[in-house]
């Protein structure tokens, strides 16, 4: 794909992962939309990230929720008239033994994670049909190697790198190219945790993913990475 000018949108964008993949994919020269459950926040995210609002878009939207991400979708087309990534990277977690899991917890989890990559995709595959674009997950190693006091979490992650996988054979006919990322230890917000540019060092840099991304756009058409595990290269000892 030649990705100057193309249009991405990205859920879960306000901070962290999402927000530093939509930085080099800016970077890249695409036009990017992010979205999350705060407008407000989503706008001010999107102002961050670029000082030409022609060529960036924030929007609220709550992924567990499919005319949310349709209304979404639909903001994106009549903004950018067209839509060739979509990243459906919103995505939570909470932990604890499996006895003693707040079912609330586990509803939350599945809703966001699985059935909010469901619903995102769901409001955009016509679009990319259009356009035969390119849709991603983000998942986690979380989604094929199980730990303790993660059920709910690895029951989402699990349940995303099923659905992709799936979704990439129902979808590669009309073209349209899917593909699930699946991180290590990763930099970011996840699960209340604030960034330390020291102690977080040796792990993955949401920029390391938005390259990754950039070199999966850039992939030949005929050759598709349809599962991509990332690590990082020295993991911390403590």
């Amino acid at each position: 794909m030649e990705i100057k000018d193309k249009v991405a949108y990205i859920t879960g964008g306000t901070k962290g992962i999402g927000y530093g993949i939509a930085k080099v994919l800016l970077d890249a020269g695409m036009r990017v939309a992010i979205s999350g459950r705060n407008e407000a926040d989503a706008v001010k995210a999107a102002a961050n990230l670029s000082n030409d609002a022609e060529r960036v878009l924030g929007l609220g939207s709550d992924v567990r929720e499919l005319k949310s991400e349709q209304k979404a979708v639909t903001a994106i087309l009549e903004k950018f008239g067209q839509l060739d990534l979509v990243l459906a990277n919103a995505g939570l977690g909470h932990f604890a033994p499996v006895d003693e899991m707040d079912p609330e917890h586990w509803v939350q989890m599945i809703e966001t994670n699985l059935t909010g990559a469901f619903y995102t995709l769901k409001a955009s595959v016509e679009a990319l049909k259009s356009s035969k674009g390119y849709y991603m997950t983000l998942a986690s190693l979380a989604g094929t190697n199980f730990f303790p006091t993660a059920a709910g979490y690895n029951a989402s992650k699990f349940g995303v790198v099923g659905f992709t996988q799936a979704a990439m054979l129902d979808l590669r006919q009309y073209d349209i190219k899917v593909t699930t990322i699946m991180p290590g230890s990763v930099a970011s917000h996840f699960n209340g945790h604030t960034p330390d540019s020291e102690a977080d060092a040796w792990k993955i840099q949401p920029e390391d993913l938005g390259e990754l991304v950039v070199d999966l756009l850039k992939m030949h058409p005929r050759t598709l990475p349809s599962k991509v595990e990332v690590r990082p290269t020295r993991p911390d000892k403590k």
